[in-house]
């Protein structure tokens, strides 16, 4: 009896004393939005059973951390896109992660469940995800609205005008930007292009190329078509003349909303002022002592009361 108390104490002393050594392993090369990535949590020491071990992810809203692969945390993972898969195989944890986004990029640990240490844990890992949106080109020096209501696709300019472009892009980093135009050896490091006064050499297709500092492999082009006007064609042929009869327009079809609403509420309040009080002059009548009207009075006339 004492000797299997002995061995009890021992194993309770072990399994609270035992500090585990949990590391995250992930993927060493750039991930591209979009891959699958695997994580696998390892005991360096191989002391520790891994079906004691969990998976963690860090929310950066509730600023906490979540279990991944508990029941009750299914609908929070589906559902906040949390699109992971937790596999044991052979005394092995390893989280599938298909198709990964940015916004799940970390961090992630592992956490051992038996172990009473401050570092039962093993150390976050964040997934360094690499992603580059489309590529979009406006005319500079246009206000936020009119720059995004109108991106340039084919750009129609007079002779001798001044055009300046410029192409953005969202990314996970700040990326370089090219201009090249088709059938010319020039390449132009900027996100602007400029042309002042131009002429019909400038007609033609320019292709603007933002790349990655990081992975090379990840570049996004956008091309536009440069058509050159004579000098004597009407204004709303241009771009910008048709930038402006939209924008005129809106801005009509606005001022037309805005005049019948204020012209409906004058004339709904002009019929409320032309209506007076009712005149109930012609419903009342006279009410006798006798008749069935009367109030009860000592008075003895028969003159109306009203």
């Amino acid at each position: 009896m004492k000797g299997y108390i002995l061995l009890t104490v021992l194993a309770f002393t072990f399994l609270h004393g035992y500090t585990a050594v949990l590391e995250v392993k992930g993927p060493s090369e750039p991930i591209l939005e979009g891959q699958d990535v695997t994580l696998e949590c390892v005991d360096r020491e191989s002391e520790l059973n891994m079906s004691t071990v969990h998976f963690q992810r860090f929310s950066k809203y509730t600023k906490t951390w979540y279990r991944l692969e508990t029941d009750q945390e299914y609908f929070y993972r589906r559902c906040f896109l949390y699109d992971v898969d937790v596999r044991r195989e052979e005394n092995r944890l390893v989280l599938f992660i298909a198709s990964i986004q940015h916004w799940s990029e970390g961090p992630y640990r592992c956490v051992s469940e038996y172990s009473s240490a401050p570092d039962n844990s093993s150390q976050p890992l964040t997934i360094p995800i690499h992603y580059m949106r489309e590529v979009a080109v406006h005319r500079s020096g246009l206000g936020y609205l009119t720059r995004n209501f109108h991106s340039v696709q084919d750009l129609k300019v007079k002779l001798g005008d001044d055009v300046e472009l410029e192409c953005s892009t969202s990314a996970s980093e700040a990326p370089e930007f090219f201009w090249a135009k088709e059938g010319d050896d020039w390449i132009l490091p900027s996100n602007k292009l400029k042309l002042e006064k131009v002429s019909d050499q400038n007609g033609g297709r320019y292709t603007c190329s933002a790349q990655s500092p990081t992975v090379r492999s990840l570049v996004k082009k956008r091309t536009i078509s440069i058509a050159v006007l004579p000098e004597d064609a009407a204004w709303y042929e241009s771009t910008n003349g048709r930038i402006v009869l939209m924008v005129s327009g809106a801005l009509l079809v606005l001022l037309v909303v805005v005049i019948s609403m204020t012209a409906y509420l004058c004339r709904r309040a002009n019929q409320r002022n032309r209506k007076g009080p009712i005149d109930d002059r012609s419903q009342k009548k006279p009410i006798y002592r006798s008749s069935v009207e009367s109030l009860p009075s000592t008075a003895g006339d028969k003159q109306p009361l009203v």
